[in-house]
């Protein structure tokens, strides 16, 4: 483990290596800083502005990077990026939760780590940078969609966050980041957004980054996750759970399947929903022998996320499956999913769910934006500690905000693309009931949905939200038919007023 200590990022002052200062020929920070990982390929760098260097936290350093596929940092005074990288990237890894161990791509250089041989693959791409931030937050936002997982980790220091932080990036360094790590058509929206929201026209910023080159979707060769530290979790129990409505013979099916898993569930936790309150079960599951228990409720109440909920409260295991009612499974998916969960030491991890003859899109190992309620294992003791937002029930979003419980909670999601099942998408049934059509005033409908709107504003920085309502005002323009810009913008301002209605009326419904 090698200590790199700098001044505010910007003077290398001395790499510390078992308590003796290592003899580094570069004077500048990022050329010292490549030749520290060129000359240690296998040790861990943990970078540190020399004023917090005394409060690193050493006992937990072996724990946070417990593979070498890890880079984290923490913010204690200051970070690279403003908030105004909201206006052009909506995912959850750019409003990270600093009390938690939270995944994102923003790197601070106050204090933070990486493996050396995580760093050698970007220096042929990014070998001429010149800022010491820009370089850390390049590795980063390219690293997170070549496998590697990067992190905000409270645990890497015993000091706490300043109340206002520092953001140290100019204008034209932001305008930089975004014209070499996203679409360039961002670019746009970045300038309106500084011209609506921040009141300055940075066209000078704006016209340059279009000669910058574009690292987007850049693959980069990583190697392999390896272990640094044994097994984090003692049990390897897994319940399953199976919302379903009207699918009696693929629920069978699935049934089947799990019953032939090399590693059995413990439990198969099935909520069958049915509106007819005459009606009967149309599952045959006492008639047959199960080499794992099955919780079985048949319920007249609609809805996925009560459903869920109440299976969740059926939960005994380490482990939860979330599953649907029309999947197929190899025998060896549970076993292969828990050695990789092992692996990695994660606590979430996304299956690659495909439909028959579909082709895969994302091939790489990587940490996950969203959350598949029918595609994921997670750890007991993070998901019980989520509900499904019965305010969701009315339409769709209620994944992405047990994905955003589960995060803020400090639980990692990981896609894993060779955990591979089918999914059949099967025409009739489910476990959702058709979905309510909200009221529509004049024959004009909310946009977004309320329910998107309902998780914008509940995880959305302002910075989100503004980009967000331009970004699809934009993209929606050119799936209409209304050609006139400003007509289609009154329009577009009203539906979104709509939408705000109708998820306030979301927000003030009575959950039980």
């Amino acid at each position: 483990m090698i200590f790199f200590l700098h001044r505010n990022a910007l003077e290398f002052c001395k790499a510390i290596k078992n308590s003796e200062v290592l003899h580094i020929r570069n004077a500048s920070i990022i050329g010292a800083f490549w030749e520290v990982a060129e000359s240690y390929p296998n040790e861990l760098i943990i970078w540190c502005d020399e004023e917090f260097y005394s409060d690193i936290n050493h006992e937990e350093l072996i724990s946070i990077f417990s593979h070498n596929n890890i880079m984290a940092s923490f913010t204690v005074r200051s970070r690279y990026l403003s908030k105004s990288i909201g206006y052009v990237d909506q995912l959850p890894f750019i409003s990270p939760n600093y009390s938690v161990k939270y995944p994102t791509w923003l790197m601070s250089t106050d204090v933070g780590g990486i493996f050396s041989k995580m760093i050698l693959p970007f220096k042929e791409l990014l070998g001429e940078f010149e800022d010491f931030e820009y370089l850390l937050n390049s590795i980063a936002k390219l690293g997170q969609q070549n496998s590697l997982f990067c992190y905000s980790d409270p645990n890497l220091i015993n000091r706490t966050q300043a109340v206002d932080l520092h953001y140290n990036a100019s204008i034209s360094a932001m305008f930089n980041f975004v014209a070499q790590h996203y679409k360039k058509e961002w670019l746009w929206v970045l300038l309106f957004c500084f011209i609506k929201y921040e009141k300055c026209c940075p066209i000078s910023a704006f016209i340059r980054s279009w000669l910058k080159p574009s690292f987007f979707k850049q693959e980069v060769q990583l190697p392999e996750p390896e272990c640094i530290t044994g097994n984090l979790y003692n049990g390897n129990t897994i319940d399953v759970i199976i919302p379903t409505l009207g699918r009696p013979d693929h629920l069978m099916q699935v049934l089947e399947d799990l019953k032939k898993q090399s590693k059995l569930p413990a439990q198969v936790i099935i909520i069958e929903q049915d509106p007819d309150v005459e009606s009967d079960s149309h599952l045959d599951l006492v008639d047959k022998d199960w080499p794992f228990e099955i919780r079985h409720q048949f319920i007249h109440e609609m809805g996925a996320c009560n459903a869920r909920n109440l299976a969740l409260a059926e939960v005994k295991s380490n482990w939860i499956f979330f599953a649907d009612d029309d999947i197929r499974l190899p025998s060896n998916l549970l076993q292969s999913s828990m050695e990789e969960i092992h692996k990695l030491k994660v606590t979430a991890i996304n299956l690659n769910s495909s439909q028959p003859g579909e082709k895969l899109v994302f091939k790489k190992l990587k940490q996950w934006g969203a959350f598949g309620s029918g595609t994921s294992i997670v750890n007991a003791d993070y998901a019980l500690q989520c509900r499904y937002s019965e305010h969701l029930e009315l339409g769709f979003g209620e994944d992405l905000d047990f994905g955003m419980q589960l995060r803020n909670l400090g639980c990692d999601i990981i896609y894993h693309p060779d955990l591979k099942f089918t999914h059949l998408k099967a025409e009739r049934g489910g476990f959702r009931s058709a979905e309510i059509t909200m009221r529509k005033e004049k024959k004009l409908e909310p946009k977004p949905s309320p329910t998107m709107m309902f998780l914008v504003k509940k995880y959305f920085t302002k910075e989100m939200r503004r980009g967000y309502k331009v970004s699809l005002f934009l993209k929606f323009y050119r799936k209409q038919d209304i050609k006139n810009p400003v007509r289609y913008l009154t329009i577009m301002n009203r539906r979104w007023k709509l939408s705000e209605k109708f998820c306030s009326d979301i927000a003030k419904r009575n959950i039980a």
